[in-house]
């Protein structure tokens, strides 16, 4: 009996998987947008960070939309509007922080909790999102350093550290874009131990001659290459670029 049942659990798991594999090869053809949803939270609980974050609307969001809009037409993608971004409500509660050793097991149930929590803590907006990124706001008075960000592409959901005030809103962006884009399956292109992109994959010019320094950052690299050793990081999403590798990755190049 017990062995039967363990034969429809996995099964079930299974079934999971190849339904999950199949929805995500049919949104990668990119026939339909994606609908965001941002949950902003107060990671500090502070009364500053609250105020601030009272203060967001669609709008400060908006110029992520228009940026993946002009970016899609550059490969070519029919829609006029690939991304779609929905202000929700003022989540209270904290997602789970990745685990800091990283290992596979503890990473999986990492994943899971997190999933979880997205179930738990998706307020309802306007229609239904594909895809729901926490954003957790800090005062920056009190946090010189975020935490690293991170997002998944199973369940499409992101957990991301960002400072809360208007001087940092677009840079805040550039952060948002990135996990956004890892949840429709693009990976990084730095380097994790020294933050610097990877050549060729992680500038987005790189055939530029000479090749230092680069004018724009690709996306999923981060940062604009200076020279070998030295890269900027991005004022706004203006000065980044979705590059070739990472457009391939998403679905706008096959």
């Amino acid at each position: 009996m017990w062995r039967k049942f363990r034969i429809i659990i996995l099964l079930l798991i299974l079934a999971t998987v190849v339904q999950e594999v199949w929805l995500d090869k049919a949104d990668m053809a990119w026939k339909h947008n994606f609908y965001v949803a941002i949950y902003p939270i107060n990671a500090d609980g502070s009364d500053k960070v609250g105020a601030y974050l009272r203060t967001l609307s669609r709008d400060d969001f908006e110029p992520m939309a228009e940026y993946f809009a002009e970016e899609a037409t550059s490969y070519g993608v029919g829609l006029r509007r690939p991304i779609e971004v929905q202000l929700g409500a003022v989540v209270d509660e904290l997602p789970p922080e990745p685990p800091g050793n990283g290992s596979i097991l503890s990473t999986m149930i990492w994943s899971l909790k997190f999933r979880f929590f997205a179930w738990q803590n998706s307020p309802k907006v306007n229609i239904r999102p594909d895809i729901r990124l926490y954003l957790l706001y800090h005062d920056p008075e009190n946090n010189r350093v975020l935490g690293h960000s991170t997002a998944l592409n199973k369940g499409r959901i992101g957990r991301v550290n960002l400072f809360a005030s208007p001087a940092y809103a677009k840079k805040n962006l550039v952060v948002t874009a990135h996990e956004l884009l890892h949840t429709l399956n693009a990976t990084d292109k730095y380097d994790l131990q020294n933050t610097l992109p990877v050549y060729p994959d992680g500038y987005a010019e790189p055939d530029k001659m000479p090749l230092y320094p680069q004018n724009f950052a690709e996306l999923m690299g981060g940062r604009i290459p200076q020279n070998e050793t030295e890269a900027d990081i991005p004022k706004s999403l203006k000065h980044t670029v979705i590059g070739e590798k990472s457009a391939r990755e998403i679905g706008w190049l096959r």
